[in-house]
């Protein structure tokens, strides 16, 4: 017994005495829509589940696919697809629906986006973020957080508070054609 705790302890102390050199990490869900790859902060993930039909909801934004039953909770499912301004996600084996939590003024809102697969949960130190470019991105800049280089392919890290802004999601009977940043 006094060997256990004598090799605990030089465990611990050891353990004090090396540098910390860890950077500060941050973990992605990264996805794909349309060939492309993007990622949202994986604090906000709350699950994801296999594509389920939705119910239409009338006289809703274009980028609303639905709603679904989550546990007895109404949930809308936003199109990501529409919602950049970019074709109707086209629904397949691979098409899963996040569902994310998302600050609001009110109170946080969970919704459910509609993407083409999951791919794998990244770690992101804040050095690897690169900041957006002035022009040439494939969604308006302020869904935008940063840009990070992996695998010869850029993932774009989603705001997800600007991208499913629901007060500015509601107020737009015919899509985004009222937006542009």
């Amino acid at each position: 017994m006094t060997d256990i705790t004598a090799s605990t302890e030089s465990r611990q102390v050891a353990n004090r005495a090396r540098p910390v050199t860890e950077r500060p990490v941050h973990q992605y869900l990264s996805f794909i829509l349309h060939g492309r790859r993007y990622a949202l902060d994986g604090l906000c993930v709350r699950e994801i589940i296999q594509y389920q039909r939705t119910t239409k909801v009338p006289m809703a934004n274009r980028c609303v696919h639905g709603v679904i039953n989550l546990r007895g909770a109404v949930v809308p499912v936003i199109d990501l697809g529409l919602r950049f301004n970019q074709a109707k996600t086209q629904i397949d084996r691979r098409t899963c629906i996040i569902i994310v939590e998302v600050a609001q003024p009110d109170a946080p809102q969970i919704l459910g986006i509609l993407v083409d697969a999951v791919s794998e949960v990244l770690e992101v130190a804040p050095t690897e973020m690169n900041p957006v470019p002035a022009f040439g991105n494939p969604i308006r800049s302020d869904f935008i957080h940063a840009m990070v280089h992996r695998e010869d392919d850029f993932i774009i890290l989603l705001t997800i508070e600007n991208a499913l802004a629901v007060a500015e999601i509601a107020a737009l009977p015919d899509g985004n054609k009222a937006l542009s940043a």
